[in-house]
């Protein structure tokens, strides 16, 4: 009996499986890598069935088995990426070697995780209080959109020292902490941003970033049922995803 070998993502099209698709894309697109996609249907909730719980008891996807090692689970965004980097980018096109270079890795943790912790939270609760809550509640509405709008500025402030990217020296380079926060701003009407004027810098580097060929083909990752839709602007959905 064959060995199964490479990675199978379980997705679904939400920014963080966005996020997931795209490094996968662009891995894809250097290496001699490829992967398989298994679609979850977040809007019937099978991220909750017994047989995705057995991969991520937290219920949420992206997560990814990885064939060649043994079948190793990984779930939660960030750790995907981080974990595909190490393992997978061999010549570091889409970050830094901790030991080689630790201080461009470090700046790529920290945007990371400002991203996981930051933007990620904070835009999603503004899309539930916007777009599922069955009342409206103006103060957590205000609340959400103005830490939004200041995350926004973070990103802006740093993107304006003569950058294109968020880590790395110099202007910097393209890597997973782009990746790792740029599916948010890429639904941002959804959130109530009608467009980044307020940011330049951010527009410019959603610009130059979202045209690349990894991000158009990861659009397509994961759709399943009526999930084709669940960040179209206005459209009500509740799946905790």
């Amino acid at each position: 009996m064959s060995v199964k070998r490479g990675i199978t993502l379980y997705s679904a099209p939400t920014p963080n499986g966005f996020k997931v698709a795209v490094f996968l894309e662009e891995l894809k697109s250097v290496y001699d890598f490829d992967y398989e996609v298994r679609p979850v249907n977040v809007a019937k909730g099978e991220q909750k069935d017994p047989w995705f719980i057995a991969i991520n008891p937290n219920g949420r996807i992206p997560a990814i088995v990885d064939h060649s090692r043994n079948d190793f689970v990984v779930f939660e965004t960030a750790a995907i990426l981080i974990y595909l980097q190490q393992h997978y980018d061999t010549e570091n096109k889409f970050g830094w070697d901790p030991k080689e270079n630790p201080d461009e890795y470090s700046e790529m943790l920290q945007w990371i995780f400002f991203a996981h912790g930051g933007v990620g939270p904070m835009q999603g609760q503004l899309n539930h209080f916007r777009n599922a809550a069955s009342e409206v509640v103006p103060y957590a509405l205000n609340r959400y959109l103005n830490e939004v709008k200041r995350l926004y500025s973070v990103l802006d402030i740093r993107l304006n020292q003569d950058r294109d990217y968020l880590a790395g020296p110099g202007r910097g380079m393209y890597s997973i902490a782009d990746m790792n926060v740029l599916p948010w701003l890429r639904i941002r009407e959804y959130s109530g941003l009608e467009n980044l004027d307020e940011w330049p810098n951010v527009k410019r580097w959603c610009g130059n970033t979202l045209s690349r060929d990894a991000w158009e083909v990861a659009g397509n990752v994961g759709r399943v049922g009526d999930t084709t839709s669940l960040y179209r602007v206005g459209h009500k959905q509740t799946t905790q995803i």
